[in-house]
């Protein structure tokens, strides 16, 4: 019996980071997701009852918002190849949680409107940064596995949040939700100098020589702009991650319009979602390493996909405890989804980006995934909810899991397409890095 303990022990530590500096980044993950679920949490109240916004205000705000991000994604990614990432990631991260200080002031749809870009726009900066250190900093092999930590964090952080934010609801006092914001302050203040204070990476080294005068060394050969296979890569990667719109629209509102299951299920649904995202990362990306390790990971996503689309779609016609468990079985099986295509994503970048390019691959990837899945809730709720063909009440569900199929298909060439761009452009490859200084351990 001493055995089962054992082999308890030996799994929950494969979940804690093998080096110091992925410990280091899963730690940011979890102060960043802390502070943002704090306020997420509390959002909704925020924003109509302490603001006094509309609910259309609010989705209006969003969607200009998340214009404004997709905009500037690019530019991002370029003054993050010229600034370097851990300065773009740290001066984005320092201005977006400098605006929770300004949250409890906002009382209009103007500022709120302003609010929300700034927001979005420093936060898109951060990302294109951080995505750019971690492929920088981190050795070859260690690139998938830390960012499966970095998403395991992600989730804890998001649900330490979720319970503080719940806390501070269950006071039923907008003052104290006014004031909520500040606590997110002071932890997104923490992660931005956690940030600044993480080792310098090859990129950063190059970028602060050239702060000191040294000339700039012009990457070679063309950029992402002209590597269509990237493009492409990048848009049917943004149409496999529609599967978070099934888990968080989708789903849910066919359970409540089309099922017989209690509302209290969706309760289950997202705690499941988030328990297997906190400790599958580090399982489902093993041995993630190369592009058809990435590819397989793909169409083990998709077939979770496809899986979840068919079991969704037969409870319809199902009722009491057999609906619940088909409806779970079905988010269950959307989130299998979500983490095989995380592990193939992480792949895609360590493989498939010029090194010597990576802020700017990263701002090019930004913006064709954006256009490969924000069609999505619109077109996957109309399929579900509203599609009936000569009575087949399902059929949209086929189409939505054809559609994560024709992308899988579509995934593999474009894959090839871009490793021969790198190879016949004579690009610098991830696996083989450009000639700067090497990171300082201590800085």
């Amino acid at each position: 019996m001493a055995a089962v303990p054992g082999r308890l022990g030996s799994s929950l530590r494969r979940l804690i980071p093998p080096t110091p500096l992925s410990r280091r980044l899963a730690t940011q993950s979890l102060l960043f997701a802390t502070a943002e679920g704090t306020f997420m949490t509390g959002s909704a109240v925020f924003f109509t009852q302490v603001v006094g916004l509309r609910a259309a205000q609010v989705g209006l705000g969003l969607t200009i918002a998340g214009v404004a991000s997709f905009l500037v994604a690019y530019p991002a990614g370029r003054l993050t190849d010229r600034i370097g990432p851990k300065r773009m990631w740290s001066l984005g991260a320092l201005v977006a949680a400098s605006m929770f200080a300004l949250w409890p002031f906002v009382g209009s749809f103007g500022a709120y409107l302003a609010m929300a870009v700034v927001v979005e726009t420093m936060e898109n900066a951060a990302g294109a940064g951080r995505n750019a250190y971690i492929l920088d900093v981190m050795p070859e092999k260690e690139r998938v596995a830390t960012q499966a930590y970095m998403y395991s964090s992600l989730n804890v952080g998001f649900t330490l949040g979720a319970i503080i934010g719940g806390v501070a609801l269950a006071f039923d006092d907008l003052t104290v939700v006014r004031w909520l914001p500040l606590f997110a302050l002071a932890i997104g203040l923490v992660n931005a100098y956690f940030i600044g204070h993480l080792p310098h990476a090859p990129h950063d080294v190059a970028a602060a020589s050239r702060a000191r005068g040294e000339k700039r060394r012009r990457a070679p050969g063309p950029g992402p702009m002209r590597n269509l296979g990237w493009i492409l890569i990048s848009f049917f990667s943004g149409t496999l991650w529609t599967n978070q719109v099934l888990l968080n629209i989708v789903i849910p509102l066919w359970l409540v319009e089309a099922t017989d299951a209690p509302h209290w299920l969706l309760a289950w649904l997202f705690g499941t979602n988030t328990v297997l995202c906190i400790f599958l990362p580090a399982y489902t990306s093993r041995g993630v390493d190369s592009l058809s390790d990435a590819l397989r990971s793909v169409r083990i996503s998709t077939a979770f996909f496809v899986l979840s689309c068919g079991i969704t779609m037969v409870t319809h016609t199902t009722a009491g405890l057999v609906t619940i468990l088909l409806v779970w079985l079905g988010h269950v099986t959307v989130t299998g989804a979500e983490l095989f295509v995380s592990g193939a994503s992480w792949a895609f970048q360590a493989t498939l980006m010029d090194a010597s390019r990576r802020g700017e691959y990263g701002g090019v990837a930004e913006v064709f995934s954006t256009l490969g899945g924000r069609w999505a809730p619109a077109l996957y709720t109309f399929l579900a909810m509203s599609w009936h063909p000569a009575g087949f009440a399902n059929a949209g569900w086929l189409v939505i899991a054809a559609i994560a199929v024709l992308a899988t298909a579509g995934m593999h060439p474009s894959a090839r397409l871009a490793e021969r761009f790198l190879v016949r452009n004579g690009l610098t490859r991830p696996n083989v890095e450009p000639e700067i200084e090497a990171p300082c351990a201590t800085c």
